[in-house]
């Protein structure tokens, strides 16, 4: 026999315990970043080529490409803990694309040079095919870490949150590869990063999916 209302409801006013309130979004999502910063400048001393960065900043699309990986990584973070909660509006998802756009401007804009000066070598495969194994490894400790934070929160949608949460990790490792980026953009390049960045956002709305089903048995 079904349980009655007051009973549910006396039930759970006795087994209740007292819930922790999370930080603001804002606050989480600037820890998390603050963390991630903290994590790459220990990193990229490690492995970037600083003397390549510094001749490629002379390219004023690359500068252009490297500000808007950076900042779409850190407007999709803050869009992401913004979504997790209940009481705001999913319209926090259009806050990276200006910065997506200037990523893509970037990028193509340099695949399309690289093209016109070389012509069908930006097709050949090399070192491209490396930057989807170097964009998913990075993303993995980060992805992690961040699926944590937010789904803390438990998300009406957390694939949708989940997938933002993926494009700002799949930036943040996109920025971290043009430390030590040997190759011009191409054509195949950006293919390959755009299959790293879709791998990443559909492993994190997969991960995210995949949570929520087995904490409800669906």
């Amino acid at each position: 026999m079904p349980e009655s209302t007051d009973r549910l409801i006396e039930r759970l006013a006795a087994t209740a315990e007292p819930v922790r309130r999370l930080r603001p979004p804002l606050v989480r999502a600037m820890l998390w970043l603050l963390g991630v910063a903290c994590a790459g400048a220990l990193a990229i001393p490690a492995f970037g080529d600083f003397g390549l960065l510094a001749r490629r900043l002379h390219d004023s699309m690359f500068v252009l490409e490297l500000f808007g990986t950076a900042v779409t990584g850190v407007s999709a973070v803050i869009a992401a803990f913004q979504m997790s909660l209940h009481d705001r509006s999913l319209a926090w998802q259009w806050l990276p694309l200006p910065a997506l756009f200037l990523w893509l401007a970037g990028s193509t804009t340099g695949c399309y040079r690289e093209w016109i000066a070389v012509g069908t070598k930006g097709w050949e495969f090399g070192e491209s095919a490396g930057c989807l194994m170097m964009i998913v490894a990075f993303s993995l400790p980060l992805g992690t870490s961040l699926l944590y934070m937010i789904l803390r929160a438990r998300p009406l949608f957390p694939g949708r949150v989940a997938a933002m949460g993926g494009l700002g990790v799949a930036a943040f490792a996109a920025f971290l590869l043009d430390f030590n980026h040997k190759i011009d953009a191409s054509f195949l390049d950006l293919g390959w990063h755009a299959a790293a960045v879709c791998i990443v956002v559909a492993t994190c709305w997969l991960a995210a999916r995949g949570r929520r089903k087995s904490k409800t048995g669906a």
